[in-house]
């Protein structure tokens, strides 16, 4: 045993010798530059960023470089310690390199994958290194000239200056360089008089300017990161768990971003982050960058002008103080626009902050994708659901329509209910109570896979966590990506991923990056695109909504859906042709509500501004329709429009669509049990309430018996007469007619009803249906009561309260 152990030994030493001995010879014959270097430092050239004709500049971000040198004396002791405590915190300890952090950022690197990349590990002394002397390749050999540079730059230089050349050259963001003009940009004053906090802040940007910056979309981020550098500060001792406190607490403001030699700056800020992401901050700044971006100017500034204009006009109107715009080629994913506030340099509502990329709830403008997916699924633009009072809550009685305590019972947006209605209807002029059937007809998780293949990735809960409110926009997604998925819809189903570039060169002409005309990738089926775009186009469908000449461009098709949430924080309009896709948002970046008003009334005239202009420049090219139902005379009357159960009238009958279909097999056989699906007597019962007002002569003796036993076993209706107008808990305009309507199963022999309004009798009528009619002239909570009278079986009561205002 001991022999053995004594050759694995002597072994391992030979072994690591001969491994020693390699890498010395390898390290030898690495060219490594001399510290000469320092005074030929490399000049940055500038990344200029263009339209897409590559003729109109829309910034140059090195156009005027900021670099102020100071000496180190001239430089805040706190922005000193802030920097070295978040950067290298054994910066005054180590020679040059610490072993330690470089071998677990490799051990962290190799543990996801990424060995050249990631965590780099770098002191102070080495970024120094980095930044004047060494290319930007992530290369091994590029990493150990790196550590033996810094070692002999620690040899000649005190770690003072060497300190001093790091924060003289850093960026920090744009195009500046340098703590001096970093402190001189965000606070306006010198790097000597930055306060603690404003250390933090400065000291927190050079690993992500972009990211990063005070100017961007990540202010969250910088304060993280701020609050991380103070915390270092404090571990490392050089500030008091007091001033620690103080500095977190501390409101810094920041000073206005005035470039006012920037076009599109929503838009080019945009691309930076996406050219920082990729190619590095060093290449993005330093490198001179040429980048031909998809920006298509002229519609461009038709966007910007468009969206000042109407903007301003619906703050004083509607107040709704700021919009936005997003234009994107269907055929490409190319961005053709991009507006991202009324004004990208209007302080009052923080113009700065790109709302395009923001998540929102979308109101109703997510319809489209629950009915798409219920295309894919064999359901048809004809399938007849019924617009009538649902609780959709199992936990509540089905005769519960109200909001509370659990309960789930929404209304549309105009408080009407309109019966049997076919699915092309219903989303043509965005009712409500047909969307959550849908959804849940289609199933929740099959409409959160249509949107992540349609290009939306916000949606990442289960289906739990949004329920059926997701139908009605109850999930946050922003305006580039739903207009990406409109633009699949506009394209036949193909998605081509969204895009600002199309190349990037370096400074030597070489081309880095080039769009490619793709086959793009068939997400949904052509034939749900083509229904789903029948449907947006039919402008007779959406006429009880929006009027038969709303959204009309004459010969050319335009889709259309508007959506507002339902607490008026956000309204949306978005729309296509097959050769444009373009997505509006209209509100307040601090989510407060609007005037209570549609975004029909709001957005919509912007939007059909800018779609106007817009349809002058792109190319004019209409749907293509979809293809007829084959073998249609096979298709369940349902799914075919008609709501009796049967295409003729010789045998009607009423049930809701769960009676009919199984919900995900709406083309196989007709349920033998539809008792067994969970919603189905909450649909069963507003279906045949509807039915008893609507069209009593279908509903069958079972049926009525159905209404009149559900309604003796609970204490809310009594002795089965039915109130079904004014429904509970709605409220009402002073001096304004109610029409009261009732329900009463025939098995009640009723002669006469009398209404009482707060026990004062407004007056009978023995005339069935027995409908009445009262005005309100007082305000407050109303209990209306109604007495039903039978020669031989008594009387029947019912009773109910409102809201008058």
């Amino acid at each position: 045993m001991k022999r053995l152990l004594r050759n694995i030994l002597i072994i391992g030493l030979a072994v690591g010798l001969l491994l020693m001995s390699v890498i010395f010879i390898w390290v030898s014959t690495l060219e490594i530059p001399t510290l000469d270097g320092f005074n030929n430092r490399k000049i940055t050239q500038s990344t200029k960023i263009y339209d897409r004709t590559g003729k109109i500049l829309l910034f140059d971000l090195h156009e005027d470089i900021r670099r102020t040198i100071v000496p180190f004396s001239d430089i805040s002791r706190n922005l000193k310690n802030a920097t070295v405590a978040i950067e290298d915190s054994e910066f005054y300890e180590h020679r040059g390199v610490r072993p330690l952090r470089t071998l677990k950022a490799i051990f962290d690197n190799l543990t996801t994958g990424n060995l050249l990349g990631g965590q780099g590990g770098s002191t102070i002394t080495q970024q120094v290194i980095k930044n004047t002397l060494l290319t930007r390749d992530k290369k091994i050999s590029r990493k150990v000239k790196e550590w033996i540079l810094a070692i002999k730059l620690e040899r000649i230089l005190t770690k003072d200056q060497i300190l001093n050349l790091y924060l003289n050259e850093a960026p920090y963001g744009g195009n500046i360089y340098g703590v001096e003009e970093a402190a001189q940009r965000f606070f306006g004053v010198s790097a000597s008089d930055v306060s603690l906090a404003q250390a933090a802040y400065i000291a927190a940007l050079p690993q992500a300017p972009s990211r990063f910056s005070p100017y961007g979309n990540h202010m969250d981020l910088l304060e993280a990161r701020k609050n991380q550098v103070l915390e270092q500060m404090l571990k490392k001792g050089f500030i008091t768990e007091e001033a620690y406190t103080n500095a977190r607490a501390e409101k810094v403001k920041f000073e206005e971003y005035g470039a006012t030699n920037i076009k599109a700056p929503h838009f080019v800020f945009y691309v930076r982050e996406y050219l920082e992401e990729k190619y590095g901050r060093r290449a993005v700044y330093e490198d001179g960058l040429k980048v031909i971006t998809t920006l298509n100017y002229n519609l461009q500034k038709i966007g910007e002008n468009v969206v000042s204009k109407f903007a301003y006009t619906n703050e004083k109107k509607f107040n709704a103080k700021n919009a936005a715009l997003v234009a994107i080629d269907p055929k490409t994913g190319q961005i053709l626009a991009m507006v991202g506030s009324r004004n990208y340099f209007d302080k009052e509502i923080d113009g700065k902050f790109n709302i395009t990329t923001t998540h929102r709830q979308p109101g109703s403008t997510f319809k489209p994708i629950v009915y798409v997916t219920a295309f894919e699924r064999g359901y048809t633009p004809s399938t007849v659901v019924f617009d009538v009072p649902t609780q959709f809550s199992t936990t509540c009685a089905v005769d519960n329509f109200t909001m509370e305590n659990g309960c789930y019972a929404p209304e549309n947006y105009d408080n009407k209910f309109r019966g049997p209605i076919t699915l092309r209807n219903a989303l043509a002029q965005s009712i409500n109570i047909p969307a959550i059937k849908t959804i849940y007809l289609t199933g929740i998780s099959n409409v959160l896979e249509t949107a992540k293949k349609l290009g939306i990735t916000s949606l990442n809960g289960n289906k739990a966590e949004y329920g059926l409110p997701l139908a009605l926009g109850g999930g946050e997604v922003s305006p580039l990506q739903l207009t990406g998925a409109y633009s699949v819809f506009a394209n036949d189903g193909v998605r081509h991923k969204i895009t600002p570039i199309l190349r990037v060169e370096d400074s030597s002409g070489k081309v880095l990056e080039e769009y490619k005309q793709g086959a793009g990738q068939q997400v949904i089926t052509k034939q749900s695109a083509r229904l789903i775009n029948s449907v947006l186009t039919d402008k007779e469908a959406r006429a009880p909504s929006y009027g038969r000449n709303s959204f009309s461009f004459g010969s050319q098709d335009v889709a259309v859906k508007t959506g507002t949430t339902n607490d008026f924080r956000d309204v949306w309009v978005m729309g296509y042709t097959p050769n444009i896709a373009v997505g509006t948002w209209g509100g307040n970046n601090d989510n407060s509500p609007i005037v209570k008003k549609v975004a029909g009334l709001v957005l919509a005239p912007m939007w059909s501004a800018f779609m106007e202009k817009a349809l002058k420049i792109i190319k004019p090219e209409n749907f293509i329709p979809p293809e007829p139902e084959v073998n249609i005379e096979n298709l369940k009357p349902v799914l075919r429009g008609f709501w009796q159960g049967s295409a003729t009238s010789t045998a009607p009958s009423v049930h809701s669509i769960l009676y009919w279909v199984k919900k995900d097999d709406p083309r196989g056989p007709i349920p033998s049990n539809p008792e067994s699906d969970p919603q189905y007597n909450a649909w069963e019962y507003g279906v045949r309430l509807w039915a008893a007002k609507n069209a009593p002569q279908i509903l069958t003796n079972e049926q009525h018996s159905g209404i009149t036993n559900y309604a003796q076993q609970n204490k809310t209706i009594q002795n089965s007469i039915f109130i079904t107008n004014p429904k509970q808990n709605t409220t009402y305009n002073v001096g304004k007619v109610i029409n009261i309507s009732i329900l009463i199963p025939s098995t009640l022999p009723l002669t006469s009803v009398m209404y009482y309004l707060n026990n004062t009798f407004m007056g009978g009528t023995n005339k069935k249906p027995f409908n009445f009619s009262i005005v309100p002239i007082t305000t407050g909570v109303q209990t209306l009561r109604v007495v039903g009278q039978s020669r031989s079986a008594g009387t029947y009561e019912a009773q109910t309260t409102f809201t008058v205002k």
